[in-house]
């Protein structure tokens, strides 16, 4: 493979000056700060958010990187890993002439983000058993084909990839292949972060939604060489990560043991919701998981879900979705929700 960088870097992004914010264009201790036209009066609130945050978030970086063994300088934070998605593709897709490819079923942002940076998007299905076709993404790629997106463990089929499959992918595509693991903590797979020197087209995505149980901050990490993190640096917004975020990921990083538990709970939990869903008479099949949810195949997944829904049980409906006909994908809740889920669907076949 013939990697080169520069040449996948949109030409106006490789000459682009970024803004320079206040924070950026000091660094050190100070006593007075009259650089960033704050209230210098403070805020209303305890603490001090009159103050903008730390625009590159060293601080739980380095906190990040002792835990993965990856470089702060490997990593790009952004708010969620909607906002991680949307810099890459902008950063190397020349809107109405490049392109991306996505392997469907899968996460429907890239998609979203494709659409939005007006950059076509090229859908190379799953092979029936939810694993990459590898001769239709050669077959897809061409000179302007700059990103490949592969989630895995995938959504919504919650499988994970071969990883010879990927390797083949990553050793062949000159583009940059972006591996999405926001679900890699639930799986017994080895994460592709370790692979980064390895391979300098790699992006690894994962989030702090998952696992960590942060959803409502919107934390996402691209782990990637220095030289893709510097680049997607130029582009995303000054301040992307709050200050209030940066402070909660920062104290929940100090509690690794128990989201080691979480993880460990959730794992059991999925084991025995696919053990009590497939006795149900409905249910044809529960395909194998890595993530914190479930793909059910059922007779009547519409029915089943508008059913569910009346009874206050809300489960995602993915049956309009490529491979995915007559399924329900459904999270991995506590004991006594799936008390609840499976009681009322024992209940289903009597009405």
């Amino acid at each position: 493979m013939n990697f080169d960088l520069n040449k996948l870097v949109r030409q106006n992004i490789r000459d682009l000056k970024p803004y320079s914010s206040a924070r950026s264009e000091y660094s050190g201790t100070a006593n007075v700060f009259l650089d960033a036209n704050e209230n210098s009066y403070g805020s209303p609130l305890t603490k001090w958010y009159n103050r903008y945050p730390d625009p590159l978030q060293w601080e739980l970086k380095k906190k990040i990187a002792a835990i993965k063994n990856v470089p702060a300088e490997n990593m790009l934070l952004g708010n969620g890993s909607d906002e991680c998605i949307d810099l890459l593709i902008r950063a190397f897709c020349e809107p109405q002439k490049d392109n991306l490819i996505i392997c469907p079923p899968t996460y429907g942002m890239y998609e979203v983000y494709g659409n939005i940076n007006n950059v076509e998007v090229r859908e190379v299905p799953l092979l029936p058993g939810f694993q990459l076709n590898l001769e239709a993404i050669e077959a897809a790629i061409d000179e302007n084909t700059k990103l490949i997106f592969i989630c895995s463990p995938n959504n919504p089929t919650g499988n994970s990839m071969e990883r010879e499959d990927i390797e083949i992918v990553l050793n062949n595509f000159e583009g940059i292949v972006v591996i999405d693991e926001a679900y890699i903590n639930y799986s017994r797979r080895r994460s592709f972060v370790a692979e980064l020197k390895e391979y300098p087209n790699l992006v690894v995505m994962q989030t702090f939604s998952k696992a960590w149980g942060l959803a409502a901050l919107r934390l996402g990490i691209n782990f990637a060489s220095d030289e893709i993190v510097s680049i997607l640096n130029k582009i995303k917004p000054p301040y992307n990560i709050n200050q209030a975020t940066q402070e909660l990921a920062l104290k929940a990083l100090d509690n690794l043991e128990d989201v080691n538990t979480m993880i460990r709970d959730t794992v059991k939990e999925r084991e025995e919701l696919v053990k009590e869903l497939v006795q149900l008479p409905m249910v044809q099949k529960v395909y194998p998981s890595d993530a914190n949810f479930v793909l059910a195949k059922m007779d009547q997944a519409t029915q089943v879900y508008n059913y569910l829904k009346e009874k206050g049980i809300i489960v995602r409906n993915r049956s309009n979705v490529v491979l995915c006909e007559d399924c329900l994908r459904i999270t991995v809740g506590t004991p006594e929700q799936h008390k609840q889920l499976l009681k009322t669907l024992k209940e289903y076949k009597t009405i």
